[in-house]
């Protein structure tokens, strides 16, 4: 008997002391390690990606954002404010126009719709309608066949920060008038915030909208 309570005593304090161990070192000096590390070689991601201007955090490069005119009365889906470059159709359950563009992270996902669903098609339709309707300007008119997929579709998880560069250059013009600038001036922001392939070969060309709109507000304020 005495035996059996001792051996029991023992078991229990091994079993306390691994448990104190194992909680140190993977509960306190794991997470202080990679914390560590992560602040010293990777500061920018370890923090969120964020983007700065003026001083100030306007975002994160991870996760778009909507550019939008205030509500008016009675409205219910703001317009898009078509001084700024717009991203991708977003929060892709349901609302799916360029028009009614907006950027909740409650309502994060997909439609998870058949290619064939009439919802989706409809959607798609009056997106693309809207794009080309809101970026033909005097002089230029963009084409059913110049919309690109990622222009009239969310992404998987509706936050998608960025869009192709042939989104980006349907744009220009419509930017470009209504900021009281060249086209060729747009255009060469566009290029010169467009990122290749990662590594190369990975993804596909891609460009930062919250990015190249604040790049694009500097370029008002010099103009």
């Amino acid at each position: 008997m005495n035996n059996s309570v001792s051996n029991t005593a023992r078991l229990l304090w091994a079993g306390l002391r691994a448990l104190l161990v194992l909680t140190v070192v993977t509960g306190v000096i794991y997470p202080l390690a990679v914390t560590g590390v992560a602040q010293a070689l990777f500061d920018d991601k370890a923090n969120g990606s964020q983007i700065k201007a003026d001083g100030k955090v306007v975002g994160s490069s991870l996760i778009g954002q909507s550019y939008n005119l205030p509500l008016k009365r009675g409205q219910e889906t703001p317009d898009p404010d078509l001084k700024w470059f717009q991203g991708r159709p977003q929060n892709g359950l349901g609302t799916n126009s360029v028009n009614t563009t907006r950027y909740k992270l409650i309502l994060s996902g997909a439609t998870n719709r058949s290619g064939d669903d009439k919802d989706l098609i409809d959607w798609v339709t009056a997106a693309k309608a809207a794009v080309i309707k809101d970026n033909s300007v005097g002089g230029y008119t963009v084409e059913p066949s110049d919309v690109p997929a990622d222009a009239v579709t969310s992404s998987g998880s509706g936050l998608d920060p960025d869009i192709s560069p042939d989104y980006a250059d349907i744009q220009v013009h419509r930017v470009a008038e209504k900021n009281g600038l060249s086209a060729a001036q747009v255009q060469k922001l566009v290029d010169e915030h467009t990122d290749g392939r990662t590594l190369g070969f990975i993804g596909e060309p891609r460009v930062n909208v919250l990015e190249l709109n604040i790049a694009l507000k500097d370029l008002v304020a010099k103009s």
